[in-house]
């Protein structure tokens, strides 16, 4: 099972405040943030965009975010303080608008003889290549929810039906009332995975099967989230029940095929050995290395074809499916879902559990992994041998990273980090337009990190009265963007704010924080200034996850109707820590 972090987070889905004439909100054109988008379809691509590689210039995209992310990659490959890397080798892929943005192959495909991580000789090595084939593992839940989507379509299965109406030898152990919509959505009520493991409690794969049906539930249907591989391995069987063929047939006919993935399936042939990343070399069970055959010991024991894992794929190949998504389930003029079914997929079935959002399939707005990509409508899933896909409907956009971070040991650690800081880097690519002026000022923290932005002290005597416009994606409030003041220098207390905008908090709030909304919001506060009083922005970071940045423009400071900071025209009046000005 994958580790998984329940954020807590202030998500207002905003719209652009109004600004002063003139002024520009985000660039909706061509490598910015799109504005508020309540509902997928209105974020589909044409159904005609088709990919093509192109420079982050030809989508207004900035270079250098993804340059670093590059490096960073680069460096996880490389050993650390512990004596190993976080992983053996990495194959990134970016894409903005149909516009392949970056190809990036690092480390080694093949590295490891064995599980304490000795290196092979050289030449013996596999270095990452932009089609170097990876065990995708729970990403292989995707194509399994696609394909009983498609019977939707043909009027073969409702999702709102009990599983039993369509196997029922299910409906043993209280799951009568288990319905495929629960199945899709992690809601069923199972535990995380079969116990005992299929591999290692039956003997072949008829009581493998059996055994699957006759799960028990470890909690009553649809009282809560657990995300449980028995959901999608149950689904597999109902539709091979319902189509009379093999799961990996369904897959190869009705989605691979037709979009062209020629990489893409289960037990990969002998004559693309070479091109399979390595996984881990395990001793219980005593597979050895494992390369070719799928990692997850319970799909590998049902013959390497499972719901829940099992499929094999490249970065390109990967990358037609998730365009696919964008353009509402069309590529190349070859259709596997309706426009209709896609939005279905991406909606979120699950505002009862708060954190744990989730579509048909497809997990939604999880910043734990997609970073700064993360909002309402975000899709993607990851797999945990190291592979992680990101789409991201309001900007057009989608990232994958695709690791053998098992390689050779589950036990060298998380790489939730390499994910975020590969999502980021494309949201931080994107331009987010000054409010007023030609630039902005900008703070992008890591973990633990203060940005401050500070006044000299401003005359005494009457109320202060602060106006300035804020851009925040941040975890939640757990790195706050605030507004504090002080009278010494020294001690600082933070000032009540009023944020202005349709979603905005409608109450006064001394923090600013959230994601996903990807907006300026319009900012205004009142300082009681008996005694001269210094102000600043302070933006802190807490040691997890963190987004875009926070974004300050149009600052201005008033008493008695009369200016006595303007930030814009003389941007040298605030002392900068952390900040920076940025046209974009």
């Amino acid at each position: 099972m994958r580790a998984r972090k329940v954020l807590v987070a202030t998500l207002a889905v905003l719209v652009a405040a109004t600004t002063t004439a003139g002024a520009a909100t985000i660039d909706n054109r061509h490598g910015g943030f799109a504005g508020r988008f309540d509902r997928p379809q209105h974020g589909f691509a044409p159904a005609s965009t088709k990919l093509r590689d192109g420079s982050p210039g030809e989508v207004n995209l900035d270079p250098q975010p993804i340059r670093d992310a590059e490096q960073f990659l680069k460096s996880w490959t490389q050993p650390d303080a512990s004596g190993h890397p976080h992983f053996s080798g990495a194959v990134g892929l970016l894409a903005h608008d149909g516009v392949v943005v970056d190809r990036y192959a690092v480390g080694g495909a093949l590295r490891y003889a064995d599980a304490k991580g000795t290196e092979l000789p050289p030449e013996q090595q596999v270095p990452m290549r932009d089609d170097t084939i990876f065990d995708m593992a729970s990403i292989s839940k995707l194509f399994t929810s696609i394909a009983a989507l498609q019977l939707t379509e043909q009027g073969k299965l409702d999702v709102n039906a009990p599983v039993v109406r369509y196997l029922p030898e299910f409906g043993v152990n209280g799951k009568q009332d288990v319905t495929v919509l629960q199945l899709l959505t992690h809601t069923s009520g199972f535990d995380a995975d079969p116990s005992p493991s299929l591999w290692a409690g039956y003997p072949d794969i008829p009581s493998r099967r059996k055994a699957v049906l006759d799960s028990p539930l470890k909690n009553a249907p649809g009282s809560t989230y657990l995300y449980s591989d028995l959901n999608m391995l149950t689904l597999g069987f109902l539709i091979e029940k319902l189509s009379g063929k093999p799961l990996d047939q369904v897959v190869h006919d009705r989605i691979t095929a037709p979009l062209g993935m020629v990489d893409t399936g289960y037990n990969p042939p002998a004559s693309k050995l070479n091109r399979v990343a390595a996984t881990e070399y395990e001793t219980t069970p005593p597979r050895g290395l494992v390369r070719g055959q799928v990692h997850d010991e319970n799909a590998w024991s049902l013959g390497g074809v499972a719901g829940h894992a099992g499929v094999f794929s490249t970065a390109s190949d990967m990358a037609v499916l998730s365009q696919t998504i964008l353009n509402g389930g069309s590529y190349r003029g070859h259709r596997i879902l309706r426009p209709d079914t896609v939005t279905k997929m991406l909606t979120n079935y699950n505002q009862r559990f708060p954190g744990d959002e989730h579509g048909l399939g497809f997990e939604l707005d999880q910043p734990w992994y997609m970073g700064a990509l993360a909002s309402p409508v975000s899709a993607g899933h990851t797999g945990f041998p190291g592979t992680t896909l990101v789409i991201d409907p309001e900007s057009r956009s989608f990232a994958l990273l695709l690791t053998n971070r098992v390689h050779p040991t589950r036990t060298w650690g998380s790489i939730n980090t390499a994910r975020q800081v590969w999502a980021t880097s494309l949201a931080k690519a994107m331009a987010v337009r000054p409010v007023e002026g030609p630039d902005a000022w900008y703070a992008s923290l890591g973990n633990n990190g203060v940005a401050t932005l500070s006044t000299q002290p401003l005359p005494a005597g009457a109320p202060l009265r602060v106006s300035f416009a804020a851009f925040v994606d941040t975890e939640g409030p757990s790195d706050p963007l605030q507004l504090e003041s002080s009278t010494d220098g020294v001690n600082w207390q933070p000032v009540p704010l009023q944020a202005c905008g349709p979603g905005a908090p409608e109450d006064e709030t001394t923090a600013l924080g959230g994601h996903g909304h990807r907006s300026w919001w319009r900012v205004s506060a009142e300082v009681p200034a008996n005694a001269a009083t210094s102000l600043r922005w302070r933006y802190s970071t807490d040691p997890n996850y963190t987004g875009r940045g926070v974004s300050l423009d149009s600052v201005k400071v008033t008493q008695r109707g009369q200016v006595v900071l303007d930030g814009e025209r003389n941007p040298s009046e605030l002392a900068s820590s952390g900040w920076k000005l940025s046209v974009r």
